[in-house]
């Protein structure tokens, strides 16, 4: 007698195997269905998932890494982080070298101050009072050397001291005209440049502080750990690779023959060896040159036929598509005879 954990064994294999016979039959009625639609075509090609090679745009030691090969990225999260005092210490050079320029354009722009105008005013009444003197006294030589009481050397001397006490005075009145008009327009302009190149290294300086955490600039997963922590790397050093999880493409070819049925919009569907999901799409790109048919891609057709390269734009992609997987394409080409007869 059979017990009963044997017959619910049979029942439940029965059931799996008309089940699998359903979706075979339904899955060859499709396949003939679309192989016997004119306004299907039928292309081949694979799966095209953009990379990029993520690393850091300064030199450093990397003191940590947040992820793992295969690890989910968010736009936006941290993967690695450089050791930043050297870029701190940087900033706060530069911040220190702006506030100095800024003190002396404020110099500038101010001009001098009142006990500076009143100090070369004092210069100017001792001058005058020096240059009086000297008059005086080279006059009186003057006449002394008429009368005989006084030599021709003496009368010399008094002359060139009078004239010295003379150059002095213009000297400090000069002085006194520049203390009270304050300092040159260009003087101020080269102060005003000098700001705005201090300002400038700041932002530099701030800009490589932030380059030491490397961001993710998309969503994807990661598909190559390079570099570990403590490692010394230079700028532009691939740290990370990351697929990227969107846009998804296939890259297909279609022939010339089948050229002139599609269009850029053209809605596709796109399988996969698995034929449990149907993923759906536009023509994204068509080519405007031939080429041979590459090695990789599987058609009917003869691999010297010349073709023309289509991307498709994948609207409903999941983790079953992988990077450079076959796939099967099917074209709507009804639009675009539509739009075709429309146009005449």
């Amino acid at each position: 007698m059979k017990t009963p954990g044997i017959l619910t064994s049979k029942i439940l294999w029965i059931a799996l195997a008309v089940t699998a016979i359903a979706v075979g039959g339904l899955s060859l009625l499709w396949l003939m269905h679309d192989r016997s639609n004119p306004d299907v075509l039928r292309l081949y090609g694979n799966v095209d998932i953009r990379e990029v090679e993520l690393s850091f745009r300064q030199p450093g030691r990397m003191v940590s890494m947040a992820l793992d090969e295969g690890d989910a990225v968010i736009a936006g999260t941290v993967m690695a982080r450089l050791d930043a005092e050297p870029y701190r210490q940087k900033q706060a050079a530069a911040q220190a070298e702006l506030r100095a320029a800024e003190a002396d354009l404020d110099k500038l722009r101010s001009g001098n101050r009142p006990q500076e105008i009143a100090q070369a005013q004092e210069r100017v009444s001792q001058t005058q009072a020096a240059f009086r003197e000297a008059e005086r006294n080279f006059n009186r030589q003057n006449t002394l050397l008429k009368s005989g009481t006084s030599s021709q050397r003496t009368v010399d001397a008094a002359r060139a001291t009078h004239d010295q006490t003379a150059a002095d005075l213009a000297s400090a009145k000069a002085a006194l005209s520049l203390a009270k008009d304050g300092f040159r327009s260009e003087d101020i302009a080269a102060g005003v440049a000098r700001v705005a190149v201090a300002e400038a290294a700041l932002a530099q300086a701030r800009i490589a502080l932030t380059d030491t955490e490397l961001v993710a600039p998309s969503n994807g997963t990661v598909i190559a750990r390079v570099r570990e922590p403590g490692s010394m790397v230079a700028s532009n050093t691939p740290v990370y690779t990351l697929s990227l999880r969107d846009p998804v493409y296939v890259r297909a070819y279609v022939s010339e023959s089948g050229l002139g049925r599609i269009a850029p919009g053209a809605p596709v569907r796109v399988q996969t060896d698995s034929p449990d999901k149907v993923y759906h799409g536009q023509v994204g790109f068509i080519s405007p040159r031939a080429e041979f048919t590459p090695k990789t891609v599987e058609t009917t057709d003869l691999r010297t036929d010349l073709v023309y390269r289509l991307r498709l734009v994948i609207t409903d992609a999941d983790e079953g598509l992988r990077q450079g997987m076959p796939v099967t394409v099917d074209v709507d080409t009804a639009q675009t005879d539509d739009k075709r007869a429309q146009g005449k």
